[in-house]
């Protein structure tokens, strides 16, 4: 403020000289950075007299390059992707099958390493939504319609049916949990899940769940499907949590379900998710306790993540593989998706006439109407996959934009 003061009541000529000096600073710094960056470069035995001497003069210059470089190889190592070798694998995974053996209350976070076996991509692996938006590369067009159960989400149903899994926290929007035949109550989808759509007008939350993704027409802020409850007429709404909004709505979100599983949980099993997210709900970790008293925590997981240090067990490698490992040292046989038996058939609600064409996206169908519905879709002009809200506007909004 002194300094804004001080420039209100120097001359046009005095503010341009003042103005002028500080940009041959600058330039002036970014010439040095520059000429030490390249001295640096160099091994100590190629480095002439001179640029040694500069290197004396320029010490704090020197320090933070050696700073910044250390924070991109810290962050470089981070990012990489670090699988354990079969026979390590195999250890870790005895090790996990004894504690979900013991375990009196397991609860199971899951991420969007869990379905990448899907098609639909991860957001920070190499590949990753996040990680290509960064580098200002364009995220490719996937037809989510088309993704079944992975494995993983079949495993994981199949240890809550044999009560090895108290309760599932999901991070993922993509309705796949729903699909693999876990139930609504054993179920928290902190992000939403695209086949929902609900009305919050009526007293009690009215859902209804659909055989395509409902988020075609709605982004970030911007909720509305363009379809109507059909019993107050009010406009229904998708349950997608954006980056930078919260969740408050009450189902499929189930927070308190997730809560509540939190407190009784003595093991938690981490599958494919960063934890970037998830570690910012507190109420998720019980960190309020004694160290001795808080759950044991199981990361199954190819990149670091910011739980790491607090885990009995870290895990490098596919969900697939080491759900499959699992399986077999808690003698359960592996379970196989069948669309037929899809639960989401007999759960989804119908379009009226009037909302026939509300909508774009393709419909999830049983394996002999996908047969007929591939037939006419291969004569139609073709089949270019939109990009909805959720996996679309929505991520696209986190993306600075470079000027």
């Amino acid at each position: 403020m002194e300094e804004a003061g001080r420039l209100g009541v120097l001359s046009r000529e005095e503010r341009k000289a003042l103005e002028k000096a500080k940009i041959l600073r600058q330039e002036k710094e970014r010439d040095t950075f520059r000429r030490v960056s390249k001295i640096l470069r160099k091994s100590e035995a190629d480095r002439t007299k001179d640029e040694q001497e500069m290197l004396q003069q320029c010490e704090d210059t020197v320090q933070e390059m050696k700073l910044r470089k250390s924070k991109r190889d810290v962050l470089k190592r981070k990012q990489e992707e670090v699988l354990d070798d079969p026979d390590e694998l195999k250890r870790k995974v005895k090790l996990l099958s004894a504690a979900v053996r013991e375990a009196k209350h397991m609860v199971i976070y899951t991420g969007a390493g869990i379905s990448t076996a899907a098609s639909i991509p991860d957001y920070r692996g190499p590949n990753g939504v996040w990680t290509l938006l960064q580098k200002g590369r364009i995220v490719s067009a996937t037809d989510l319609s088309e993704a079944e159960p992975t494995l993983t989400h079949m495993c994981i149903a199949k240890l809550y049916e044999e009560k090895l899994v108290n309760h599932v926290v999901s991070q993922n929007c993509d309705g796949l949990h729903l699909r693999s035949g876990l139930p609504r109550h054993a179920l928290s989808e902190l992000h939403g899940n695209m086949y929902i759509e609900v009305c919050t007008i009526c007293s009690s939350l009215r859902e209804y769940i659909r055989l395509f993704d409902v988020t075609e027409r709605t982004a970030l802020h911007r909720h509305g499907t363009g379809r109507l409850c059909h019993k107050c007429k009010g406009e229904l709404r998708d349950t997608i949590v954006h980056f930078g909004e919260r969740g408050t709505l009450e189902q499929p979100l189930n927070w308190k379900g997730a809560e509540a599983a939190a407190q009784k949980a003595d093991v938690i099993l981490c599958l494919g998710s960063s934890l970037k997210v998830l570690k910012k709900y507190a109420c998720l970790w019980c960190m309020n306790r004694p160290p001795n008293k808080r759950p044991k925590l199981y990361i199954v997981n190819l990149q670091w993540t910011p739980k790491d240090d607090l885990a009995a067990l870290k895990i490098h490698g596919k969900c697939d593989d080491v759900l499959k490992l699992l399986m077999e040292e808690l003698n359960l046989e592996l379970p196989v998706y069948d669309k037929a038996k899809d639960p989401i058939f007999g759960m989804s609600t119908s379009l009226r006439t009037e909302e026939a064409e509300s909508h774009s996206r393709k419909l999830i169908a049983p394996p002999k109407v996908s047969e007929v519905l591939n037939q006419d879709q291969e004569s139609s002009e073709g089949s270019t996959s939109v990009l909805g809200g959720w996996f679309g506007r929505g991520c696209s909004k986190g993306r600075k934009k470079k000027r």
